[in-house]
């Protein structure tokens, strides 16, 4: 069972949130804390496996409590929550040590996805950043090292954001698993990254405009 520890100033939002991922199978929702100093304590009682951290709360805020949680705790999955999909937010999160980014207008599924993602290891960025990182890129000046990137690899690259395992990518695309597999080669070496982690962390710097 994941024990998840939703961290948020809002209480009509961590009552939503907290029926929601009771209702998934293999979650549930151990607390609640309503600041970055309260997420603190209630780490050292309750012991989750995941957090999610709302960025956007007075005080300490969500981006330092991440920092001093994970110093301490560095096996803790925490998931960046926020009401806007402002691209420099998950890569600032992403250095802190954050293995996740979810927009509040996120959809049910896609929250408890990422849940599931980041215990299997993963680093998941919601769609609506992954799109518009696709979107930004196809719109750049020759001059932008995206701008060497085929549409396909594009839509790859679209799908790795959002968390997608090769056998979801060949599912949603229709092609072979080694097909992927070439795409992602041709994507790390054109964009010079060696992995997931450095790929997400270019989205900050190909969408800021």
């Amino acid at each position: 069972m994941v024990k998840v520890l939703l961290v948020d100033d809002h209480e009509l939002i961590t009552t939503a949130i907290k029926a929601l991922l009771n209702t998934a199978n293999n979650i549930t929702v151990v607390g609640v804390a309503e600041s970055g100093e309260q997420s603190l304590l209630a780490v050292e009682t309750m012991r989750p496996d995941v957090v999610l951290m709302d960025i956007e709360m007075p005080g300490m805020g969500g981006a330092e409590a991440c920092r001093r949680i994970l110093k301490i705790h560095p096996e803790i999955k925490i998931i960046g929550l926020s009401q806007h999909d402002d691209n420099s937010v998950p890569n600032q999160l992403l250095k802190i040590g954050a293995v996740g980014f979810i927009s509040k207008k996120s959809s049910s599924e896609e929250m408890i996805h990422t849940i599931h993602k980041v215990m299997a290891g993963d680093i998941y960025l919601c769609a609506d950043v992954a799109d518009k990182f696709v979107i930004k890129t196809k719109t750049k000046d020759e001059d932008d090292p995206c701008s060497i990137l085929s549409p396909r690899e594009l839509e790859v690259v679209r799908l790795i954001l959002q968390g997608k395992s090769i056998k979801e990518i060949v599912k949603i695309l229709g092609i072979k698993d080694k097909t992927v597999n070439t795409f992602r080669y041709r994507i790390y070496k054109k964009l010079q990254v060696k992995n997931d982690v450095e790929l997400i962390r270019l989205v900050d710097k190909f969408n800021r405009t």
